[in-house]
């Protein structure tokens, strides 16, 4: 195993990789410049950023290669994984919305595991650690943005809506209609993105996996199809994390006197 990974290291072609990561360094720290500059007060968070996410993707960029020759099953403790550490961003998101975490990993393994094991079955991913664990990452770190966003927003119309949802309450409203309205607005927030990447979809720019394919040698056509296939189980994804968080939250902030629970700015035991 070891040698495995001294032998992609001394490859020619990782040279040529920190090279470019060394230009893409460049532009970054033009950012953190201008940051600076302007006052924005994000360069901290920047560069820790930018740094976690070199470390982060080299780190799996080691795992996979080494895990490419375990059995397939391996693929599901990775994305059980996965599905952890996207519910751990997600609730940084939504600190303070009571029963975020349990929200979160619920809705991220549901909606997103749901599309990967559908698509397995159908053959649009193959059955292999390959394949599975590369796609599944990309549908699950989708669900984790759009449930990120669908909660963020969710406990911005709480609090700032708070006093209209208390006196729907107070009037006898059942909770599930009073709540509607923000819980609708909190998904269809969420979901602006991918709604709009799908109409801008070979018209405003060409994704990665459908240029890499075809510079690869693919059929165009069939990596346009192929694609479209990815951006549809993301589209599915998100769709599905942010209802079934949004049908979830709506449980835990009523009390079971038909009251709105207080939503705090930060993160507390409750919203854990």
């Amino acid at each position: 195993m070891l040698q495995d990974i001294l032998a992609h290291l001394k490859e020619p072609v990782v040279l040529t990789g920190l090279a470019q990561v060394g230009a893409a360094a460049v532009l970054a720290g033009l950012v953190v410049l201008l940051s600076r500059r302007r006052g924005l007060r994000l360069e901290t968070e920047l560069s820790v950023a930018f740094l976690r996410g070199f470390l982060q993707i080299v780190a799996v960029g080691v795992v996979i290669g080494v895990l490419l020759t375990v059995p397939v099953w391996w693929s599901g403790l990775i994305l059980l994984g996965m599905m952890g550490g996207a519910t751990w961003i997600s609730r940084q998101r939504g600190a303070g919305v009571p029963g975020v975490t349990t929200v979160s990993f619920v809705a991220i393994a549901v909606g997103a595991g749901l599309v990967i094991v559908t698509m397995t079955w159908a053959r649009a991913i193959e059955p292999t650690v390959r394949s599975l664990v590369p796609v599944g990452s990309l549908v699950i770190a989708n669900a984790m943005k759009i449930n990120g966003l669908a909660l963020n927003r969710l406990k911005d119309e709480l609090r700032d809506k708070r006093a209209e949802i208390e006196v729907g309450l107070s009037l006898g409203g059942p909770p599930g209609a009073v709540l509607a309205r923000h819980l609708r607005t909190s998904v269809q927030a969420s979901l602006i993105p991918v709604i709009d990447s799908l109409k801008s979809l070979g018209w405003v720019w060409i994704p990665g996996i459908m240029a890499g394919m075809i510079l690869g040698g693919e059929n165009p056509i069939y990596a346009a199809l192929y694609q479209f296939v990815i951006m549809a189980m993301i589209f599915a994804a998100g769709g599905l994390t942010s209802i079934i968080a949004s049908l979830l939250v709506r449980r835990h902030v009523i009390t079971r006197a038909e009251q709105l629970r207080r939503i705090p700015d930060g993160e507390t035991e409750e919203g854990r």
